[in-house]
């Protein structure tokens, strides 16, 4: 069988950032997917002229100015602003916390106005030391925001009461006290015209790509065929969970095609309420709009709790599986393999975060 250097294990962004920079080191690689499709979890793909995010929302965002020239050489960026919309039991109000959702929430019309209702709320909770998620965000927006738009949306999120979750999950909610509904401070942002799939295509030209091959199968042969590996899935499971599992957040999502064509008016619609089943509907053309799209296409994102055989979308770092980690970061140094990403790392990454981290590790690693 033919001999690479690098055995790329998952096809998501960090690896084709990665087998980039190695092919232009005059690199071989090999990578494998147990999925029928590159891109990992930004895998986007067109259906009636619409580009459909199958595994939920992905806003590029970034202040890095490496980053955003290395992602501009694949694709050009649209001008798309990320301004979600929360509804609370029909009831709209904009994102993030600004003066719009100042006005919408108390008919504030000033920013001293606002500041004055959240110090009043603040100091008649009486929090002094957080101890829960719930006094944390109390403590920091007040009981109205926190009971409109923070809590039920948490819970649903991480499948546990909010008395019940860690303080240090809501280290800050920031305020506005401008206009402002731009979801993101950083300096630049949008999609990729003609989606991700297309970009990450082009950051693996040069490599050889099986799809549908999951490495656990064929690990013994895949391991010989290259001089290094990474692998960029769990790294609980690399090691058959002999530790234990680390604890993730999976999701669900349900996806429709509908004869209209403008299903809710914007990109992202977050439902803070407990009674609506999913925290998020998302409507895929108003990423980016093109002409000959035909209806609408929308998708509804459930939260679960994630059981094996699952998707793993996001680790639950609380200070337990913190601990649980470091014991397998440990036990991976003995191995020759090179643990990366969010699963690997088991570390939340934004996409910029994965390709800046990606970019480093390609410096130390290639020279």
């Amino acid at each position: 069988m033919k001999r690479y250097d690098y055995l790329l294990v998952g096809a998501g962004l960090f690896n084709a950032v990665f087998a980039h920079n190695a092919i232009k080191k005059g690199k071989t690689c090999l990578v494998v997917e147990k999925r029928d499709h590159i891109a990992g979890n930004i895998f986007t793909y067109c259906q009636n002229g619409i580009h459909v995010h199958k595994y939920g929302a992905h806003i590029f965002h970034t202040s890095n100015k490496e980053v955003w020239n290395f992602v501009n050489q694949f694709a050009t960026f649209n001008r798309f602003t990320n301004s979600p919309v929360a509804n609370y039991k029909g009831k709209l109000y904009n994102l993030p916390f600004n003066m719009n959702t100042f006005y919408q929430m108390w008919g504030v019309i000033t920013p001293q106005q606002a500041k004055e209702k959240i110090a009043q709320q603040v100091k008649e909770s009486g929090i002094t030391e957080p101890k829960n998620l719930e006094e944390q965000a109390i403590s920091l927006v007040g009981k109205d925001i926190y009971q409109t738009l923070v809590k039920d949306y948490t819970e649903k999120q991480w499948g546990q009461k909010c008395t019940d979750l860690p303080s240090f999950i809501i280290k800050r909610l920031p305020l506005r006290f401008t206009f402002d509904n731009n979801y993101f401070n950083d300096k630049y942002q949008g999609i990729p015209e003609g989606g991700y799939t297309k970009m990450v295509e082009k950051m693996f030209e040069g490599c050889d790509v099986r799809l549908n091959c999951d490495y656990f199968e064929h690990k013994e042969e895949l391991d010989n065929v290259a001089d290094e590996v990474l692998f960029s899935g769990q790294i609980d499971k690399y090691f058959d969970y002999c530790f234990g599992a680390l604890e993730y957040r999976s999701l669900n999502f349900v996806t429709e095609v509908l004869d209209c064509d403008n299903y809710q008016g914007n990109a992202v619609v977050n439902y803070t309420d407990s009674q609506t089943p999913y925290t998020r509907i998302i409507e895929h053309k108003h990423f980016d709009v093109q002409p000959g799209q035909i209806g609408t296409i929308i998708t509804k994102e459930h939260s679960k709790t994630w059981q094996k055989g699952d998707e793993p979308y996001y680790p639950v770092n609380n200070d337990k599986n913190n601990a649980l980690y470091q014991k397998y970061a440990e036990k991976a140094k003995g191995e020759k393999v090179k643990f990366v990403g969010r699963l690997g790392e088991y570390k939340y990454y934004d996409m910029h975060l994965v390709i800046e981290r990606a970019l480093n590790f390609s410096k130390e690693q290639l020279g």
